[in-house]
């Protein structure tokens, strides 16, 4: 079904062919989903062939992620759908890969020699699906120290450097001017969480609800504090800027509101099923006030969720959520992000997301564009057959 479904995107029947074989060989029970593997393994497969077709040559990529999205929305669509953004690593061998540095890679939990795919992901009471994808480029890949690696690894010249956040942002407007997917949420951790340009980018797009998680360090108050205009004298000319007025309290940090709510006002909750039982948490929120370099900005809710025990791990999350908003609405949210974890888990160990040994930009993308093809594949399959789904998403009304 994919492949006839995406032929029109190939220029050549031979393309055609190799999608179908590449596409077949992430389905099957190879333990290493590489292209030698899967060339080996398929009726009249060429290895050479198969590397140009993944890394070479032309795919309409923007035909292809259009009648995705589309068949997302048909069989995963919901007015209470959650774009979900997060990153993840892929750790390699060598210099010569596109966009391989020393950073923190996700899936080890620490610093390594890999790559870094920012993803978007959707999630609804129907499952869920990867949206989209850019590999992060480090800064260092544009200097003239990289210039060759830049052209061998086939990076277009237009290319600049952006951070995460600004990947993200890129793919959110995508997502959002398309109108193909209805969604209400949009959620992402820490990285996107203290971005004002992520928050900025979502607070534009009217009823949508951010619900994104922030460092134990960043600065609140409770109450909204005076600010003044001062006015001061700069090259000859004179200047005003706000300022805290000499009343106002200095902001505290999340973790230091948090750690000290007695415990009376900490409620317990299920956010979801695990394979060993229900995952439960404790909850406290509040509205505070959000401080940036020092003086009040939006008034958001904070949500505070401890684990149970002697030494209790504090997490922080904020959202632009209405006043109106019950607990048990944040409390959902809080566990809705688990989706996009079991997106990378199943294309990793399934599809073989991580088993590829493309180097160039564009091979990078194709890999990717097909894993995500191949796991929504599956999802359609289990609706389809009618088979019950895992899914925890009870929308709290």
């Amino acid at each position: 079904m994919l492949p006839i479904t995406f032929s029109d995107c190939f220029l050549r029947s031979e393309s055609r062919q190799h999608f179908f074989n590449y596409m077949v060989g992430q389905f099957s029970d190879l333990e290493r989903k590489s292209i030698e593997p899967i060339a080996l393994a398929v009726k009249d497969g060429n290895v050479r062939a198969l590397q140009r077709f993944v890394s070479d040559a032309p795919w309409d990529e923007n035909n292809m992620i259009s009648k995705y999205r589309s068949f997302v929305n048909d069989d995963l669509g919901s007015p209470d759908g959650a774009l979900i953004f997060d990153e993840s690593g892929f750790v390699k061998k060598g210099q010569d890969s596109i966009g391989v540095a020393r950073q923190y890679c996700g899936t080890i939990g620490k610093v390594d020699n890999c790559q870094v795919g920012v993803f978007a992901a959707y999630v609804s009471e129907h499952g869920y699906a990867l949206l989209d994808k850019r590999l992060f480029i480090p800064e260092q890949w544009f200097s003239d120290d990289y210039r060759a690696r830049r052209e061998k690894c086939n990076l277009p010249e237009s290319a600049t450097f952006q951070s995460k956040p600004a990947l993200a942002v890129e793919m959110l407007k995508e997502i959002s001017s398309e109108k193909v997917l209805p969604f209400k949420y949009v959620l992402g951790d820490s990285i996107y969480g203290v971005s004002p340009e992520f928050i900025k980018a979502v607070e534009a797009l009217p009823g949508i609800t951010y619900f994104v998680s922030v460092t134990k360090s960043t600065q609140c108050w409770l109450k909204r504090p005076m600010t003044i205009a001062k006015q001061y004298r700069w090259g000859g000319e004179i200047r005003t800027k706000t300022v805290l007025a000499d009343t106002a309290g200095k902001p505290m940090s999340v973790e230091e509101l948090g750690k000290n709510i007695n415990d009376y006002f900490w409620y317990r909750r299920k956010v979801s099923e695990g394979s060993k039982g229900p995952i439960v948490y404790e909850f406290t929120r509040r509205r505070i006030i959000v401080s940036a370099a020092g003086l009040p900005q939006r008034t958001v809710w904070l949500l505070i969720r401890r684990t149970i025990g002697n030494d209790p791990q504090y997490s922080y999350f904020i959202s632009n959520a209405s006043t109106s908003t019950r607990l048990k609405v944040l409390v959902w949210l809080s566990g809705l992000r688990w989706a996009i974890e079991q997106c990378f888990e199943e294309t990793k160990t399934d599809l073989g997301m991580d088993h590829y040994e493309v180097r160039k930009f564009t091979g990078w993308h194709h890999h990717i564009l097909t894993c995500m093809l191949a796991h929504f594949f599956l999802w359609h399959l289990k609706i389809r057959l009618g088979k019950k789904s895992t899914i925890y998403y009870a929308v709290a009304a």
